[in-house]
């Protein structure tokens, strides 16, 4: 269903509803991170959250079937262009409950980070890392009211090592995401960061 609900101006979150899922949109069915994002979107929908995505294949739509499986509450921000033959677009499969639409990717990639409360980051390509990067560069900026982050996996642990030895990243820019390696530190850490943004 499309609809004409308005991305919010502010960038800040007083309590955590809506998640986004960032991710590869080229694995498929088979590959390993498909059905623990599935499992991940499933149990975020019990919980009562949204589960937010660009509504594309891949993570976005494992996402998205999670969520339906409980019959939960699903966002797509999406765009569709006629001149990016790299994108992956918008993957019919991928049937959200709501699905709002931008102009261009940049309007959709800033629209998952505004219309989102919090952040799953797992394994994906330069998209992936432009979302990242994006929210983590938001986080930092709105540090004390910002949006977290987590960081799915522990490859994460050599990714952030190296960023830390080249280049100038500040303490607090180290507190706006966690790193987890199972479904269970993930959940855990929901809790923890629902607490922490509920108590600013």
């Amino acid at each position: 269903m499309k609809t004409d609900i308005q991305i919010p101006e502010k960038f800040t979150a007083k309590k955590i509803e809506k998640i986004a899922f960032f991710g590869s949109a080229d694995i498929t069915k088979e590959h390993p991170l498909y059905q623990e994002v599935y499992d991940i979107a499933k149990k975020v929908a019990q919980m009562g959250k949204v589960v937010v995505n660009g509504g594309g294949p891949g993570v976005m739509q494992a996402a998205t079937k999670g969520a339906e499986s409980v019959v939960g509450k699903s966002v797509a921000v999406t765009f569709y262009p006629d001149d990016m033959p790299e994108f992956e677009g918008r993957d019919e499969k991928n049937r959200v409950e709501i699905e709002i639409q931008t102009a261009n990717y940049i309007e959709r990639m800033f629209g998952l980070i505004y219309y989102s409360d919090l952040f799953i980051c797992f394994k994906g390509g330069t998209g992936t890392l432009s979302e990242w990067t994006t929210a983590w560069l938001m986080a930092h900026l709105y540090y004390g009211n910002h949006k977290p982050l987590i960081l799915y996996g522990d490859f994460w642990h050599k990714v952030m090592e190296t960023i830390n030895e080249h280049f100038f990243i500040r303490d607090k820019e180290k507190k706006v995401y966690k790193i987890v390696s199972n479904q269970e530190e993930l959940f855990q850490a929901i809790v923890d960061l629902e607490q922490e943004v509920s108590a600013r």
